[in-house]
Order: C-alpha cells, then sequence, then structure tokens
C-alpha cells in the first residue's frame, strides 16, 4: 500500500475509533447508571421527535417512553421484584423494545425467546429462564399454549391482543397503569453489573443457553453502535432483523434512539419490500447479517433499489463474494463490518471498509486489544499446546481459535450462561501463562500482515443457517424421537450462492417411517432455521473407532445424487420431502429453488 493511502487509512479509522470509543468510556460496573438511564435521558432530551414507526404508526420518543412505563407499573403491580425475570415471546413489534426497556426500569430481567422456537426448545428457554410471566401475541400464543404443561412450573401467559380462556388480558391491565417514570428508587442499590436481559444462543452443542446480559453489557452494546455508525439526530435506521439478537435488539436500536434518530421497524424481513421500504421511509442506514444481503443482490433488479438516502450499512456475517455487489449495485456509499457474540468478550470493527473482513486491529493498537489467535487441532478440536503447555499464538496467515483474556476490565469480562457449566466450558485455562483464563469464541480466524482478521469457520458440531447457529446434537435428538427415525446424523452442506451451511441429515429408519409424517413432527418440533433442508436414507450409520458418527465423508459428498446411490430428499418449501433426482440437484444447485 503506498504511504499515501496508508495514511489515508490510518487517518479513517483514527477518526472513526474517535467517536466510538468516549461514547463507552463512563461505563463501569460498580455505577448507578444504568441503560435505561442511558434511554431515559435520550427519551427526555428528544421527546417531541419521532422515534419508531412500525406498520405505518409512528410514536415521539415521549410516547415510546410512555409505553414503556406502563409495562414498568405492570410489572410492580404484580409485585415483580428485581432480579425476577418475565419471559418476552413475541415477533417484533413496536411494542418489544418498549417491554424490556420498562421493565429494566424495576429492575426486572427480561428473557427475549426466540419466536420461532416450539416444543422442546421453547420449554427449556421458559424453563432455563426462571420466568413465572410471560408476554406471548396472537402469533405465538399458539406455541406457548402447546408446552404449557410440559413446563417445570406454572408461568402465566399475558396475551397482548384479544386473550381466550386461562390467558390474561395484558393489554386492560395496562390501562389501568401509569404512563409516569417509576420512582428510581425502585432499582436503590442496583449497578450496572447487574443482570438487565437473557439472550438465548445456540452455543456449540445442545440446547439453547441464556446468556447474561448485565446492564453494562447492554451499554456496550447501544453506545457502542451509537458511536460507531456516526448516528445522528436526522438518521432513520431501517431494522428487520429479530428484536430477541443483539444486533437488530441493541446495536441498531441504540444507534438510532441514543442520537436521537429513528427507527423503522419491520415485523420481519422481505426482499421484495425491502427497497420500497428504504426508499418511501427515507432511510439512511439499515443493519444486516449476511443472509439479509444474499438475498438481496439475488433478488430481481428494481428501479426503486437505487432510490433511497442511505450513507452506511452496517452488521456482520457479509460475503466477501455479496459486499462488493451489495455497494456498486445499490450504491450504498459505507459499509461497517463488525465482529463479535452475544456472550463473548471480543470485538471488533471494520471501519477502513476492506471487503471480507471482520475488523482490524493496527500495530500500534494491539497490545491493548485483550484477543489473539491461537493454533487450533481441527480433528481433535482442542488448541495445540507447545512442550511447556502454553498455546501457541497464530502468526501472519496461521488459522486458529481467536480468544479473549477475561480480567476484571468491564470490556474483557465475561458474564457467561445462567448454566454454570456451560459457562465454564468456554473458558481456557493457562494459556500463556499459569493461571490466567481467556474466553473461546469457537470462531476460526486468520490475521493478514496489515492487522486484517477474516473469519474462517466455526469449531464443533454447529453449523450457521438464516443467521443462527443450529447444534447438530440438538436437531438430531428431535429426529430421532420421530416415529419409524432410528439414528440420525446431523450436518451442515453449502448449497451454491447460500451463506453459512444448510441442515442435512443422514437417516437410519424402520417400517414404521413416514415421510409425511417426518416433515410434520420437524415443522413442529424445530424452528424454521434448524430444520433439514436436505434428508439421505442410510442403510446403516458409519462409525469410528470409538463409536462417534463419521461426518467427514457425507459432507464432503453432500446432496448430489451422483455421489450418493440410498435415496436423497429436499425440503421444497410449498410440497414438503421430495425426491432429489438429476433435475431436482441442477435446479437446487442454480438457485431455481427458495431456500
Amino acid at each position: 500500500m503506498r504511504p499515501k493511502d496508508q495514511l489515508a487509512r490510518e487517518l479513517r479509522y483514527i477518526r472513526k475509533i474517535s467517536r466510538t470509543l468516549p461514547r463507552v468510556k463512563s461505563v463501569s460496573p460498580d455505577s448507578a447508571n444504568l441503560v435505561c438511564d442511558d434511554l431515559q435521558a435520550a427519551m427526555d432530551k428528544w421527546r417531541d421527535r419521532p422515534a419508531m414507526t412500525f406498520e405505518g404508526r409512528t410514536v415521539t420518543y415521549a410516547e415510546l417512553d410512555g409505553i414503556a412505563n406502563r409495562y414498568a407499573h405492570w410489572a410492580t403491580g404484580l409485585n415483580l421484584r428485581r432480579g425476577q425475570t418475565v419471559a418476552l415471546f413475541m415477533p417484533n413489534r413496536l411494542e418489544y423494545f418498549c417491554i424490556w426497556y420498562g421493565l429494566s426500569k424495576v429492575g426486572v430481567v427480561t428473557a427475549l425467546i426466540n419466536n420461532q422456537l416450539t416444543g422442546a426448545g421453547l420449554a427449556h428457554c421458559l424453563n432455563i429462564s426462571g420466568a413465572s410471566h410471560c408476554i406471548v401475541d396472537p402469533e405465538t400464543s399458539g406455541a406457548f399454549e402447546e408446552v404449557k404443561d410440559t413446563l417445570e412450573t406454572q408461568v402465566h401467559q399475558w396475551m397482548l391482543g384479544e386473550a381466550h380462556n386461562e390467558q390474561r388480558d395484558l393489554v386492560q391491565a395496562l390501562k389501568s397503569c401509569s404512563h409516569l417514570p417509576p420512582d428510581r428508587s425502585v432499582r436503590e442499590g442496583m449497578t450496572a453489573r447487574d443482570t438487565c436481559l437473557y439472550i438465548f444462543t445456540s452455543g456449540t452443542t445442545g440446547l439453547p443457553k441464556a446468556a447474561r446480559v448485565t446492564h453494562m453489557r447492554a451499554q456496550f452494546y447501544m453506545l457502542g453502535f451509537a458511536g460507531a455508525t456516526g448516528g445522528r439526530e436526522t438518521d432513520r435506521i431501517y431494522v428487520t432483523l429479530p428484536l430477541y439478537h443483539a444486533t437488530g435488539g441493541l446495536c441498531a436500536l441504540g444507534a438510532a434512539l441514543l442520537n436521537g434518530g429513528s427507527v423503522v421497524l419491520k415485523k420481519k424481513f422481505s426482499a421484495s419490500q425491502f427497497w420500497p421500504d428504504i426508499s418511501a421511509e427515507g432511510c439512511t442506514m439499515f443493519v444486516y447479517i449476511g443472509e439479509l444481503c444474499r438475498y438481496l443482490v439475488n433478488h430481481p433488479v428494481s428501479e426503486v433499489e437505487t432510490q433511497h438516502k442511505l450513507r452506511l450499512a452496517f452488521g456482520n456475517g457479509l460475503r466477501p463474494d455479496v459486499w462488493p455487489v451489495l455497494t456498486s449495485r445499490f450504491r450504498i456509499p459505507d459499509v461497517l463490518e463488525f465482529y463479535g457474540s452475544t456472550e463473548g468478550n471480543v470485538s471488533m470493527f471494520n471501519f477502513d471498509g476492506k471487503v471480507g473482513s471482520i475488523g482490524r486491529i493496527p500495530s500500534y493498537l494491539r497490545r491493548r486489544m485483550g484477543f489473539k489467535l491461537v493454533q487450533f487441532d481441527v480433528e481433535n478440536e482442542v488448541p495445540v499446546r507447545g512442550p511447556d503447555g502454553f498455546c501457541i499464538a497464530c502468526g501472519v496467515g496461521q488459522i486458529g481459535e481467536c480468544i479473549g483474556r477475561i480480567s476484571n476490565d468491564p470490556r474483557t469480562e465475561f458474564t457467561g450462561y445462567l448454566d454454570k457449566a456451560a459457562s465454564e466450558k468456554k473458558v481456557l485455562r493457562d494459556v500463556f501463562e499459569k493461571g490466567d483464563a481467556w474466553f473461546r469464541t469457537g470462531d476460526l480466524m486468520q490475521q493478514d500482515a496489515e492487522g486484517y482478521y477474516y473469519f474462517i469457520d466455526r469449531i464443533g458440531d454447529t453449523f450457521r443457517w438464516k443467521g443462527e447457529n443450529v447444534s447438530t446434537n440438538e436437531v438430531s435428538a428431535r429426529l430421532q424421537e420421530a416415529p419409524g427415525v432410528l439414528e440420525a446424523n446431523v450436518y451442515g452442506v453449502e448449497v451454491p450462492g447460500a451463506d453459512g451451511r444448510a441442515g442435512m441429515a443422514a437417516l437410519v429408519t424402520d417400517e414404521a417411517f413416514d415421510l409425511e409424517a417426518f416433515n410434520a413432527h420437524v415443522g413442529q418440533e424445530l424452528a424454521p432455521y434448524a430444520q433439514p433442508l436436505f434428508l439421505r436414507m442410510m442403510p446403516a450409520m458409519e462409525v469410528t473407532g470409538t463409536f462417534k458418527q463419521r461426518k467427514v465423508e457425507l459432507v464432503s459428498e453432500g446432496f448430489d445424487p451422483a455421489k450418493v446411490k440410498t435415496p436423497l430428499y429436499f425440503k421444497d418449501p410449498d410440497k414438503g420431502y421430495v425426491k432429489i433426482t438429476k433435475a431436482v440437484f441442477t435446479k437446487l444447485t442454480a438457485g431455481g429453488y427458495r431456500i
């Protein structure tokens, strides 16, 4: 790189990091200033400005705050005390943010539960959250009804809509609640190290885990992105990601609401409606995950896709092949790619716009950054240790696991999960010296000579599809509950043109197996993103010498009928599982199906 270009890059990096760090400088675990206080200050400052638009309705900051206050008083009316939990099980809607923001004002924790969950996964999340009350709406109440009798304790169901049978009428209950802020004395003694939210992550194995998001951590998300995006009062941020995830629910909302801007919220993503919405609403930013961007570039060209006021797209998981197409075709001036995880202590920004990179750490900042890449044994899935017993740091170009040092510094602490055993599994000890502890991201990365980092893959029995981590062990367990399924081996396979890996299951079955009944079971027991897209019927399952199911050969053969002689099936979005013929395979690889 020419010296002039390198200087311009460094100045750009310094300018952007300089507007980010001051926003989070005051965040401290011992501070009495909570995330709800940051939000309250914004609500008071920009009371008459538009705060959020959803399905044709726009509310001001004052109105948004008033809705949140009603939920705060609703909770105190139920004698919910600080530290207790309310489960929030709804799709995106105007009230979603207001609910957890309002509950945080009185110290009540909100468990943000994936609204796509059903069956055992949903019951598990409700159980481990410890919630005694769950807020649902007409779209999610049915799933709750199906599992309510299997829950470990009674959970009262509050319906944000027309209530039936044992459901409690939340709409009616809120009418008697004040729209004024609750007295701050209700949360006297609380600090930013107290829990604000539970956000669920599938992790690498098993059922979803509840990551404990403290007020401090929520502040880092919201304030950090308020600075990193350079948000201002005139910004309108288009949010079509689910609010139960940190990217949409904290990062994007913080970028808008802590700068006096406005959120344009959608219930769910639609490729056909995306650009008409962006144009009509005058949006200046949108938040993404990589899969969303792939859908956009694969969608037919329309006139409206360049008729916008966008200045920035920000998010994570943008593929190197999609990135340049996204910016050039849609005329997006700038992209801010970042890396982070709900529970982890490693984060970075790609302030330079280097295509394909998840972030860069300049040489003059490397000693201040608390994360490293360590050499990794992929076959045995453990970090490599040298003769002295310590891990070996990766050199330039080497692929290794990214780990983050755990310390008392608020930026590098690891708050973990509700499950202490699960938390301990994410900690790597005695890494570079006796007694040190590092958070395992579970991600393989590579660093180049200029300090740019590149994501390579996830470690272990997990693949990523539709922006979600899918646990192969959990999916296998659910599939083996289906009639006629004797064994299930689940893995991820690449589909040309698609982000991540699609789920595929190799099945050993008996005469009781019925494809239609299996399809119904899958639809009932698994969230859409976790449902196997492909099936491979096997006479017997191949295992290793230690009786572990073999996957390497299955992954390499994929769903190609030319390589697989036993029956293969594809989950057609309209017909259910259909046999993969040569014609179906050709159509699949050419992008002819909506997957």
